[in-house]
């Protein structure tokens, strides 16, 4: 079949029935993410049981940075899915076409810069962070075999909010999830292998590339070859469009900055922490919260291509009913999870950690922070919701409330000059959530009746 007409066909249907549209993106999405997530906590409890405590620490310790590439690559994907999305709803197959060169250029760049910082600074990226020598080891090992795969990581990232702004979120989570299941298989045999020489997490690491690899491997044969896509992957729109490029950058650039500050918040959390079994249950506790949250993530990314075709078609009707039904649905999964967590995370920790102390650091952090989960619906799903709309200063200058201006300094003070215990930083955690969504929900909603009055003089 013609992908052209395809295209046109699916904006039809996303205009004639949203909602339904909404969950023909999200479901896609949110399986793939959830095999991923699944890896991850796999992972997790492969590293723990088999390799130790320290290398659960090492995990904790490279999570922000790897959290930056990943938030730089996301950041500026959202970008891509916004403006590819604005161009297919003002039915411009060259626009998007050029929008997705763009993008793939911007990934290169980000790859040689990675590869960069990794070799210039080494162990100083881990020293700063107050560990011991051991975790340090570990954890050098593990980034440094993470980042010479990135590039595969940030080439396949950069594909899916591609095909996303294309309305196409089956496609790209079938290969993501095929790359996930081979991680899990390879997982353990690497680990176990590896831990014969006292390098288990090495093990972790190649396998998570190899799987990486293989991915990009199958999407550059179906996607360049066998051309089955709406977007043109050729060769010849890698060529430098400032317009587009600028257009891109302007959604994606506060995107990744918000990114890099909640990274820095976590790196930032390490020390505040100050203990090697607190990094880990801080960590331990994130990838499990993650997998629930996936509905929500889900939800709000689907937002952006639907809220992006709508605007492009200036179809402003439909954009205010998908907001408030997608927003519902959100936070009716959010009030799930803080009641599942609430009530059932001492059941959970001991499947990841044999440790008594990473366990009851972890089930105090979920028992204060669940509470804050409906807040941080709010604030993600209006963030993402201001993308789609090509907002993206918004999200930037809400992280920097909640992370700069919140989390990190009231968690700094009353942790290290008040001397209070660990419990009071995921009490910032709560109040820095509902502060943003607070600002998120009232940002959103001036944005939206600003559209609608130009909406009405041009109608």
């Amino acid at each position: 079949e013609n992908p052209t007409n395809n295209q046109e066909s699916r904006l039809n249907e996303f205009i004639e029935n949203p909602k339904k549209s909404l969950w023909k993106l999200a479901f896609p999405m949110m399986f793939g993410m959830m095999v991923h997530s699944i890896y991850m906590l796999t992972d997790t409890a492969f590293i723990g049981k088999w390799v130790g405590g320290d290398a659960l620490s090492a995990l904790g310790y490279v999570f922000p940075y790897m959290f930056i590439i990943m938030g730089i690559t996301f950041g500026l994907g959202s970008g891509a899915t916004a403006v590819i999305a604005k161009y297919i709803g003002m039915k411009s197959k060259e626009g998007a076409d050029s929008a997705a060169g763009q993008t793939l250029l911007i990934g290169f760049f980000i790859s040689i810069f990675i590869l960069s910082v990794t070799f210039l600074f080494k162990e100083n990226i881990f020293t700063i962070q107050n560990a011991n020598p051991n975790v340090i080891d570990q954890a050098l090992s593990y980034f440094r075999i993470l980042s010479f795969g990135a590039v595969f990581l940030i080439f396949s990232m950069f594909v899916r909010s591609i095909l996303s702004g294309e309305g196409d979120n089956l496609f790209p989570m079938k290969i993501l999830g095929i790359g996930t299941v081979l991680n899990i298989i390879l997982d353990p045999i690497l680990i176990h292998y590896f831990e014969k020489f006292g390098r288990g997490i090495e093990g972790a690491a190649i396998a998570t590339v190899l799987s990486h690899i293989a991915v990009c491997i199958i999407l550059i044969y179906y996607l360049v070859y066998k051309k089955t896509s709406y977007i043109d992957f050729s060769i010849k729109h890698l060529k430098l469009q400032p317009k587009v490029l600028k257009e891109i950058l302007a959604i994606g650039i506060p995107s990744s900055l918000s990114m890099i500050i909640m990274a820095m918040g976590a790196f930032v959390f390490n020390i505040i922490l100050n203990s090697d079994d607190a990094v880990a249950a801080f960590n331990i506790g994130s990838r499990i919260e993650h997998l629930f949250f996936l509905p929500i993530i889900s939800i709000s990314s689907s937002l952006v291509t639907l809220v992006g075709m709508f605007y492009g078609a200036n179809r402003f009707d439909l954009i205010q009913n998908i907001i408030k039904y997608g927003l519902k649905r959100s936070l009716y999964f959010a009030l799930f999870c803080t009641i599942f967590f609430f009530s059932t995370s001492e059941y959970l920790l001991p499947l990841f950690t044999d440790s008594e102390s990473i366990k009851n650091i972890t089930i105090q952090y979920f028992s204060i922070v669940c509470f804050s989960y409906p807040f941080v619906t709010i604030g993600m799903t209006s963030s993402r919701i201001m993308q789609g709309l090509g907002k993206g200063t918004p999200v930037l200058i809400i992280t920097l409330v909640r992370v700069i201006l919140i989390n990190a300094p009231i968690g700094w003070y009353l942790t290290r000059v008040l001397d209070k215990p660990i419990e009071y930083v995921w009490y910032c955690i709560l109040l820095s959530s509902f502060i943003a969504s607070f600002m998120g929900l009232l940002w959103m909603n001036n944005i939206i009746k600003q559209y609608k009055r130009d909406y009405s003089t041009v109608t």
